[in-house]
């Protein structure tokens, strides 16, 4: 017996995407017809709002992981050597990235002593406040149900990339030994 479908078991041709079937008529080709834009899809469904807890659970968890980070740097203190490893830069070249001291900064900012944070790295103590800031816009956001967008034009990365720049230039030279830690 053959097992081939026959013509009659064939389904028929969907008469959306078939072809019609014209006589061949003299002249020039009508050009195809573009096909058409597909629907809505048969299964879809309104976004379902995240819950308050879902949403907060992002911005909590970094805070715990930042302060976890700077628990461990307010317990075990930079100052004494051994404990963390030495800036490649200032091992190899003697010179001072804007991250050195950012260490330091943040001991003596966890201790509450604001002037040695800001004398051990400026930069990185601006950052703290920073951070605190827009953690804060963050959590409040999350909190009313809106995304947190912070869109900034290239003109501000280069910005922020002149500032260090320049502070880690006048950082290594002898007049901007205030800013050394």
């Amino acid at each position: 017996m053959d097992a081939s479908p026959t013509p009659a078991a064939a389904p028929p041709p969907d008469p959306e995407t078939a072809a019609p079937q014209r006589a061949a008529a003299p002249g020039p080709a009508a050009p195809p017809h573009p096909p058409a834009a597909p629907g809505p899809p048969v299964f879809a469904r309104a976004p379902v709002p995240a819950s308050r807890t879902r949403r907060l659970a992002t911005p909590v968890g970094i805070l715990a992981a930042v302060a976890g980070a700077f628990a461990y740097v307010g317990t075990v203190d930079p100052n004494e050597s051994g404990h963390y490893p030495v800036c490649p830069l200032l091992k190899l070249t003697g010179l001072l990235c804007p991250g050195c001291g950012g260490l330091r900064s943040a001991h003596a900012f966890i201790h509450g002593d604001l002037g040695a944070a800001f004398a051990a790295n400026a930069i990185a103590t601006a950052g703290y406040f920073l951070f605190a800031a827009v953690w804060v816009l963050w959590l409040v956001r999350a909190w009313r149900g809106r995304p947190l967008r912070i869109g900034l034009a290239p003109a501000w990365w280069w910005g922020v990339g002149a500032v260090l720049l320049v502070f880690t230039v006048v950082r290594n030279l002898p007049f901007g030994s205030a800013l050394a830690p």
